[in-house]
C-alpha cells in the first residue's frame, strides 16, 4: 500500500498544479519537425536524453534502436499528412491512425501485433458564476496513446488535457519513468482518472445548489415554485457528457489491470488496478447524478404543477367574492318597476351592507379551508 501511495504521489497533480504550469522541460520547435509535434525526446533510464537540438521523431527513432530506451512524441491535433509519417515510421495500424486523426472517438482500448491503442476522454470543468439555462459545465477533449516496446506517442485533441505538466513530474521522477512506456501510460489513465474526480467534485456542487433552490420554501413560507426546468435539463445534459467520457473507459482499465500484456510492465500493471478502483467510484457518482437530477426534475415539475393549482384555487376563490356583487347589481340593474324594496329609503345601504357580509362570509369560510 505504501508503494502505491508513493507512485500516486509521484504522478498525480494538486488540483493547483492541474493550473500552474512550469517550464523547466519546454523545448523549442525545430522548424523541420512536423507542426503538430509539441514535443519529442528519447529516454534512456529514467531520464530524458539531452540532444544539442529538438529532435525529429525519425532522429529520435534511430537514437533509440541504437542506443536503446524509449521515445516519447506529443502531437496535438495533427492532421492526416503531419501524422502519415510518424505512423509510417513506428508501423502503426491504419485503423488506429484513422482514429487518432479523426478524433471523436469512444473510451477504448485495442491491441495490435506491436503496439496497444488507448482513448481517454479528458473532462475540464468550466467554472461559472451561476448555473444557467445555456451553462457549459463540462468540456471533453480527446487523448489517445500508442504504445510499444521502445516507442509512446500521444496525440491530443481539444484545448484542454495539456500533458506538458504530467511529462514535468515523469522526468524528475527517474525510477518510475524506468519502468518503459508502460509507466506513462499508466501515468496519462491515473491523470485523466484524477481528472474525473475533480470534476465530480464541482458537479456535485452545482447539483446541491439546484436541489437547495428546488426545495427551499417560497416566498411567505408557500410551496416553492421551483427552478426553470431548462436548468436541470442543461445540468442532466453535461452529466450525460461526462458520463460518456467515463462508463467505456472502465473495462479497457479492468484489462489493463488484470489480463497480462506483453507490452506492460508486471510491475505497472498492478498498479492500473488502483486506477480502475477509482474511475469505478467516479463511474457511481455520475450514474448517482443522473439518477438524483432525475428526481430533481420530477420534484421540480411536481412543485410547480402544486403552484399552479394554489394560483387557480385563489382566482377560484375570489371570483366566487366577486359574483355576490355581481349578482345583485345584476338583478338590480334589470330596471323593472315592481322590485322588492326599490323605492324605500333606506334599500340602497341594507342591499350594500348584505353584499359585504355575504362577500366577508365567503372570505373566511375560505380561507379557513386553505384557498386563501
Amino acid at each position: 500500500m505504501s508503494m502505491i501511495r508513493d507512485l500516486r504521489a509521484a504522478v498525480r497533480p494538486s488540483r493547483v498544479s492541474l493550473r500552474k504550469e512550469t517550464g523547466a522541460y519546454d523545448t523549442t520547435r525545430d522548424p523541420s519537425t512536423p507542426s503538430a509535434v509539441v514535443d519529442c525526446a528519447v529516454y534512456r533510464d529514467g531520464a530524458r536524453v539531452e540532444t544539442p537540438k529538438p529532435l525529429t521523431p525519425h532522429e529520435a527513432m534511430r537514437l533509440v534502436r541504437r542506443d536503446g530506451g524509449f521515445v516519447w512524441i506529443g502531437l496535438h491535433e495533427p492532421t492526416e499528412a503531419e501524422f502519415s509519417g510518424i505512423a509510417s515510421e513506428f508501423g502503426l495500424h491504419p485503423l488506429a491512425v484513422e482514429d487518432a486523426v479523426q478524433a471523436h472517438q469512444r473510451p477504448k482500448l485495442e491491441r495490435y501485433d506491436d503496439s496497444l491503442f488507448t482513448v481517454f476522454k479528458t473532462i475540464h470543468y468550466i467554472e461559472h458564476d451561476q448555473l444557467t439555462d445555456n451553462s457549459e459545465i463540462v468540456e471533453t477533449g480527446e487523448v489517445m496513446c500508442f504504445t510499444g516496446r521502445d516507442f509512446f506517442i500521444t496525440v491530443r485533441h481539444g484545448g484542454q488535457g495539456s500533458l506538458r505538466a504530467l511529462r514535468h513530474r515523469l522526468q524528475d521522477d527517474p525510477e518510475l519513468l524506468a519502468k518503459g512506456p508502460s509507466s506513462v501510460l499508466h501515468s496519462i489513465a491515473d491523470h485523466v482518472v484524477d481528472g474525473y474526480i475533480a470534476v465530480a467534485d464541482a458537479v456535485q456542487d452545482d447539483i446541491d445548489e439546484v436541489e437547495t433552490e428546488v426545495f427551499s420554501p417560497g416566498r411567505g413560507g408557500g410551496v416553492s415554485r421551483g427552478v426553470d426546468s431548462a436548468r436541470i435539463y442543461q445540468l442532466k445534459r453535461e452529466v450525460l457528457e461526462f458520463k460518456r467520457a467515463v462508463s467505456p473507459l472502465l473495462r479497457p482499465m479492468q484489462l489493463l489491470s488484470e489480463r497480462p500484456m506483453r507490452l506492460i510492465d508486471p510491475d505497472i500493471q498492478k498498479y492500473f488496478r488502483d486506477v480502475a478502483d477509482h474511475l469505478a467510484r467516479v463511474q457511481e457518482q455520475v450514474i448517482g447524478f443522473d439518477e438524483l437530477l432525475n428526481s430533481i426534475l420530477q420534484a421540480n415539475l411536481a412543485q410547480a404543477s402544486v403552484a399552479q393549482n394554489e394560483d387557480m384555487r385563489k382566482i377560484t376563490s375570489w371570483a366566487a367574492i366577486i359574483a355576490v356583487p355581481t349578482m345583485v347589481c345584476g338583478v338590480y340593474g334589470m330596471n323593472f318597476d315592481n322590485m322588492p324594496e326599490l323605492h324605500w329609503r333606506y334599500g340602497y345601504p341594507v342591499i350594500m351592507g348584505i353584499t359585504v357580509v355575504l362577500c366577508l362570509g365567503i372570505h373566511r369560510t375560505l380561507k379557513r379551508n386553505g384557498w386563501l
